[in-house]
C-alpha cells in the first residue's frame, strides 16, 4: 500500500510543481527539456544493475521506435503544463487520466488484447469518461469591458482554453498506447525501468535539439531558473512510474485493479491540492465533470474492483 500511495503522492506532485512554473517565471518547454535529465538519472540511480544496457541495441527497430516516443513524451507533458497552468489543475489531471480510454478502445479493437469480454457497463463508462473530459473542460467565459456613447458594456469573448484538456487527452492516450504497444512487442516485463529511461532519451535528444534551435535562430535566453525547475520536475516524474510499478508488483500484476483506483485516487488529491495550494475552484459542470469521471473508471473496472 506504501508503493501505491507513494505514486499518487509523486503524480500530484508533478501537477503542482508545473502549476507553479508561472508564478516563478520559468519556461515551461525548457524545464521539460531539462526534467527529462533528471528522470534518466534518477532511472540510472534505481536501476540496481547497470549491466541491462550492454544487452541494448541500439540500432534494433524497438529501440529506434522506443528513442522515437521521447518526441511524443515531450508534447504529452507540454501539452499537461499548459492545460495545468491556463485551465487548472484539475482539468489536466482528469484530461491525462481519462486518457485510459484511447488504449483501452486500441486493446479491444485493434490490438485484440484485452482480458475481458467487454459489457454495456463497460462501454457505458467508456462514454461517460468523454463526456467527463468535456465537462471538466468548461471554462467561464471571460469578460472584458468596452464602450458605447460613454457607457461601459460588459461583453462575453468565447475561451479557447478548453482545447488543451482536448489535446492533452488525445496527446496522452496516444502516449500510453504506444507505450502499451512497445513494451508488448520489444520488451520483457523485467525491462520497463529500461524502457522508460531508453525513452526518456529519445525525449532528452528531441527536446535538446529543438531547445538549441530556439535559442540560436529564435533568440530565446535559457535561464537557470528553468533548468532548476526542470531538474526538480524530473524527480517525480520518474518515481510517479517507479512506484507504479512497484504497487503493481505488491498487487500480484493486477494492472486492472490497480490503475483504476490509481486513476480516481490522482484526480481527487490533485483537486485537492490545488484548491489549497493555489487556491483553485471548480464550477458546477467541472464537479459533474469530475463525479462522472469517478463513475466511468469504475464502470470501466467494475469487474476487476470486485463489483
Amino acid at each position: 500500500m506504501l508503493y501505491f500511495l507513494l505514486a499518487v503522492i509523486f503524480t500530484v506532485a508533478l501537477y503542482m510543481i508545473m502549476r507553479a512554473y508561472p508564478r516563478y517565471q520559468v519556461n515551461s518547454f525548457h524545464a521539460v527539456v531539462f526534467n527529462y535529465y533528471s528522470c534518466v538519472v534518477t532511472g540510472l540511480f534505481l536501476t540496481p544493475d547497470l549491466k541491462a544496457f550492454q544487452e541494448i541495441q541500439w540500432n534494433s527497430e524497438g529501440t529506434l521506435l522506443t528513442l522515437a516516443l521521447g518526441t511524443l513524451f515531450v508534447i504529452a507533458f507540454m501539452s499537461i503544463g499548459l492545460t495545468a497552468q491556463k485551465v487548472s489543475v484539475t482539468a489536466a489531471s482528469l484530461a491525462g487520466n481519462m486518457s485510459l480510454v484511447i488504449p483501452v478502445l486500441f486493446g479491444l479493437l485493434i490490438f485484440k488484447n484485452t482480458n475481458k469480454d467487454f459489457t454495456l457497463l463497460n462501454y457505458a463508462g467508456l462514454l461517460i469518461a468523454l463526456a467527463a473530459l468535456a465537462l471538466g473542460a468548461i471554462q467561464k467565459q471571460q469578460k472584458t469591458t468596452e464602450f458605447e456613447d460613454g457607457q461601459p458594456l460588459r461583453v462575453s469573448v468565447i475561451s479557447y482554453a478548453w482545447l488543451l484538456p482536448v489535446f492533452t487527452f488525445l496527446a496522452s492516450g496516444t502516449n500510453n498506447t504506444l507505450i502499451n504497444y512497445l513494451t508488448m512487442s520489444y520488451y520483457r516485463p523485467e525491462q520497463t525501468t529500461l524502457f522508460m529511461i531508453i525513452a526518456c532519451s529519445g525525449a532528452i535528444l528531441i527536446g535538446t535539439l529543438v531547445l538549441l534551435y530556439k535559442i540560436v535562430f529564435g533568440g530565446e535566453k535559457l535561464e537557470l531558473r528553468s533548468v532548476i525547475g526542470g531538474l526538480i520536475l524530473g524527480v517525480p516524474n520518474f518515481l510517479s512510474l517507479y512506484f507504479l510499478l512497484l504497487a503493481l508488483g505488491s498487487f500480484g500484476n493486477s494492472a486492472a485493479f490497480v490503475f483504476p483506483i490509481y486513476n480516481i485516487l490522482s484526480m481527487l488529491v490533485s483537486s485537492l491540492a490545488a484548491w489549497i495550494l493555489y487556491k483553485e475552484k471548480l464550477n458546477n459542470l467541472n464537479r459533474l465533470g469530475l463525479a462522472l469521471a469517478v463513475v466511468a473508471i469504475v464502470l470501466i473496472s467494475y469487474q476487476e474492483l470486485g463489483f
